[in-house]
């Protein structure tokens, strides 16, 4: 488990790194008070857990979980913070676990507890789950085309057929955090295998068909921006 920890107070950060220093599978490839060094290590792409308190000079732990979500980077986030009253804007970013200072070490490890069984669940299955009325589908993550967002209910399709879910988008772009799957638009998880095209729709939009569905989906000019630069 590779770790970033990034915290402007020193005393909270030391915290972090006396407990992460004694867990044999966490990596700890950065540590710093600086947020700016934060967003720099986050754009590597190198980490797969960063631990962030809220508040801070410059860039707070919101923004850079909101890069994260925003440019589809496979980085859960913890928010470890003196404030309460975060948590329902950190439900939104689909934060993996909202921690109030001050903590027990044992909160810590239940949240990285929790983040592993998470990651075992998914090696081991493949599939996103999907609770419907009276049974439970179970669909092959790399089956899946891409998925969309209408009213208050989310359609995903498939190469042979297509599902409604209550799952949010957020909560599904939560599922969904391999290399291939993005945010392309508030409205839409684009598989990045199954494109076809992208073709200019207005000034600040695409519009994206695919392989396997004659469905369309929206990319914003900001995720082309992105694609270009780290995509092709």
């Amino acid at each position: 488990m590779k770790v970033g920890i990034v915290d402007d107070r020193t005393i909270d950060l030391d915290k972090l790194k006396y407990i992460l220093q004694e867990e044999e599978d966490v990596e700890l490839m950065f540590a710093t008070t600086n947020p700016e060094e934060a967003y720099e290590e986050i754009q590597k792409n190198k980490i797969d857990l960063l631990i962030a308190d809220i508040e801070m000079p410059g860039i707070s732990g919101y923004e850079l979980a909101d890069f994260i979500q925003t440019h589809g980077l496979l980085i859960a986030v913890i928010f470890v913070t003196a404030k309460s009253g975060y948590a329902v804007h950190a439900f939104e970013l689909n934060v993996h676990d909202y921690i109030l200072k001050p903590y027990k070490k044992e909160r810590l490890l239940q949240a990285l507890a929790k983040y592993r069984d998470k990651q075992h669940a998914g090696n081991l299955t493949g599939r996103l789950i999907l609770k419907q009325k009276g049974h439970i589908e179970m669909i092959p993550k790399k089956d899946i085309i891409f998925a969309e967002r209408t009213g208050r209910s989310t359609t995903i399709y498939t190469m042979n057929s297509s599902y409604e879910t209550y799952m949010t988008m957020n909560e599904l772009e939560g599922s969904l955090r391999e290399n291939n799957f993005i945010r392309s638009h508030r409205s839409f998880i684009i598989n990045l295998h199954f494109v076809k095209s992208f073709t200019v729709y207005t000034k600040k939009s695409y519009s994206v068909t695919f392989e396997g569905t004659k469905q369309i989906a929206m990319l914003t000019k900001e995720k082309m921006d992105y694609l270009q630069k780290y995509y092709f």
